[in-house]
This record gives C-alpha cells, sequence and structure tokens, in this order.
C-alpha cells in the first residue's frame, strides 16, 4: 500500500481535525522564535504523522510571517519536493532500518550553511528503525545543533528508541481519531463511499485509507466474509482457495480482511461487554453461549499475524494459508480438538 504523496500531505494534514491541536502549537512555537532543534511526532499507523511532520517541515523552511505561506520560493519548491535544505531518511529499499551510514552522511549535510541561508530541515521516518549506532550518530546533531536546523522524527513506538535521543525531542502525541471522524473526513477528501467498512479491515488509520480503492475492498470483504463462513460449514475447496488467494496481489488487503472476520467471531463468542484485554490477562478463557471454540479462534487469529509479517518472504503463503484455512471447521467445535491441524 502506497503512502500519501508529499505534495498532498500538507492540505491534508490541514484538513484534518483530529492534528488541529498539534498544528497550533506548532504554529505557535514559530511565532514565539521557540521551533524546537528536535521534534518527535509520535503517532499511531495512519493517524498522519508523516503529514504532520511535512507540515511542520514547511513551516521552518518559510520565512514568511504567516507560515507557511504556500506562495514563496520555499513553499513552491517544497511542494514540488525540490527543496535543497529538506532532507528526508528512511530504510533503503527492502531494509528495516535506517543505517549508520544514511545518519552519519546526514550529519555531515546539517553542519554545512543551508543553500537557501534559511533553515534545513531533515524528516527522520520511522525513526525508531534507526539501530543503536545510527542513533548515537544523530544525537550530535540534536546536542549541538547548528542554528536554524530542525530534526522531525515519526514514530509510532518510541519507547523503542534510546533515552538519549527521547530526552532531547520536543514530544506531540497523535491518537488515532475515533471512526466517525474519520468517516466524515475521507468522505470530504475522497468522496462517498464504504469507508466504515474500510476502517474495520485496515483499522483507525485513515491516512491508510486514503490511498485504498474503497469499493474494491468491501468487495474484497464481503466476498472473504463468505469463503470463511463456507470454510465454517465445511463447505471450502480449502486447496484451491488458499492458492488462488496466495497468488493474488491483495493478499495482504485479504489477510487484513481474515483477521476482522476471526477478531469478530471472538468478540461475538466472549460477548459484547467482554475488554479483549480479558483474554489476554485471565488464566482461564471465560464462558461463553456462542458455539465457537475460542482457542482455536486465537490461534488462527496468531498464525494471521505470523503470515502478515512474513507473506513478503520467501515463505511458501500458500501452504501456510492452506494450514491456516484448515483449521476453519474446528472453530465451529467448543469441544474440538486443541492439538495440531487435523485435515
Amino acid at each position: 500500500m502506497s503512502s500519501v504523496s508529499p505534495v498532498s500531505a500538507l492540505p491534508l494534514a490541514l484538513d484534518a481535525p483530529w492534528l488541529a491541536p498539534q498544528i497550533e502549537q506548532l504554529r505557535r512555537a514559530r511565532a514565539a522564535h521557540r521551533f524546537p532543534t528536535g521534534l518527535l511526532i509520535h503517532d499511531e499507523r495512519g493517524a498522519g504523522g508523516e503529514a504532520l511532520a511535512r507540515f511542520a517541515a514547511q513551516l521552518a523552511l518559510c520565512r514568511e510571517p504567516q507560515a507557511p505561506c504556500g506562495r514563496c520560493r520555499d513553499c513552491r519548491m517544497f511542494a514540488a519536493a525540490q527543496h535543497p535544505d529538506f532532507i528526508e531518511l528512511h530504510p533503503i529499499e527492502d531494509s528495516k532500518y535506517i543505517r549508520v551510514e544514511q545518519v552519519r552522511e546526514l550529519t555531515e549535510q546539517l553542519v554545512l550553511t543551508a543553500h537557501g541561508g534559511g533553515a534545513t530541515v531533515a524528516l527522520i521516518s520511522p525513526a525508531d528503525s534507526m539501530n543503536a549506532n545510527a542513533a548515537n550518530a544523530l544525537l550530535k546533531s540534536l546536542e549541538e545543533p547548528r542554528a536554524g536546523v530542525t530534526l522531525v522524527l515519526v514514530s509510532a513506538t518510541p519507547s523503542r528508541m534510546p533515552a538519549t535521543i527521547l530526552s532531547r525531542c520536543l514530544r506531540l502525541r497523535i491518537a488515532s481519531p475515533a471512526q466517525a471522524i474519520s468517516v466524515a473526513w475521507l468522505t470530504r477528501v475522497r468522496g462517498d463511499g464504504p469507508w466504515a467498512t474500510v476502517l474495520e479491515v485496515l483499522g483507525d488509520a485513515p491516512f491508510e485509507a486514503l490511498d485504498v480503492d474503497a469499493a474494491a475492498l468491501a468487495q474484497l470483504k464481503a466476498e472473504t466474509d463468505r469463503s470463511l463462513s463456507d470454510a465454517l460449514g465445511g463447505r471450502m475447496d480449502i486447496a484451491a482457495t488458499a492458492e488462488r488467494w496466495a497468488r493474488s496481489e491483495t493478499l495482504g488487503l485479504r489477510l487484513a480482511c481474515l483477521e476482522t472476520w476471526i477478531t469478530a467471531r471472538i468478540d461475538d463468542a466472549v460477548g459484547a461487554q467482554r475488554q479483549s484485554s480479558e483474554l489476554r490477562s485471565s488464566t482461564h478463557l471465560p464462558e461463553s453461549a456462542s458455539d465457537m471454540n475460542i482457542a482455536v479462534l486465537l490461534r488462527l487469529l496468531e498464525g494471521i499475524y505470523e503470515l502478515r509479517r512474513l507473506r513478503l518472504t520467501s515463505i511458501n503463503r500458500s501452504l501456510a494459508l492452506e494450514q491456516l484455512l484448515w483449521q476453519l471447521p474446528r472453530a465451529g467445535q467448543r469441544g474440538g480438538a486443541r492439538g495440531g491441524i487435523d485435515r
């Protein structure tokens, strides 16, 4: 799934009502000449952390009193992704980490005078993907910054970052908005669509939903739900279905639909009033009037998490998916076997 384009990130951030407090805080800091050298945006997946980071970057780069003005040379270059004093750091290609060599190259650029004589901004995302050596290499830029330098770090899990980095950054927290707010926003920026269904599959991640074909995802979910109901009743050709799903480019979204369906069955089984934390903390599974085998459903959920994590590796996706689907008929039997996969 692609991310929001840099060109569209700023207007989207300005239009997202749940980002308004953070935007106002940044505006006040800039107006008071207290814009931070280190800014950590602690977001949740799809809540708009990168969009807010780009707003912060343009706010720092624009030299007009009412920044970001959107009209000056700095703003125009930034909007065209051509600003020479805006630097981005992300994991290279398929790597999961930002490497120490990348950070060292960045720190060498940060000590140089800005091309336009103004600010220099570096966006690092996800900041928790820096390994220990890379984080240590960044410290000097935070401790002894050149005037006009701003480092914007984005992370959903800042607890993975060294305390030495965290202590030198102003933290802005972004929480995922309520679904009704996300649906209203998506309708406004993308038009009418089954956005509640999209968010049901993706989770509370409205910025991720921007890049989705809402109608196609709703159709995929409906098809998946029907297939899983068939599997539960023993009516699915599991081997053929697993092969077809595994070869599809929509496997990632299909697994999200699977996760949504199984989570809903678990919620139904333990009762609407039960909190999911009760499942994690209780020694024994709660009693339920449902005929679903909760233990099997929980193992299925764990298997889906693992397959989502490994699906882009060399794993045999078809076989892994088939093994998961074979468990579904047994999920409808509360007294079913607790052991391995029976076929």
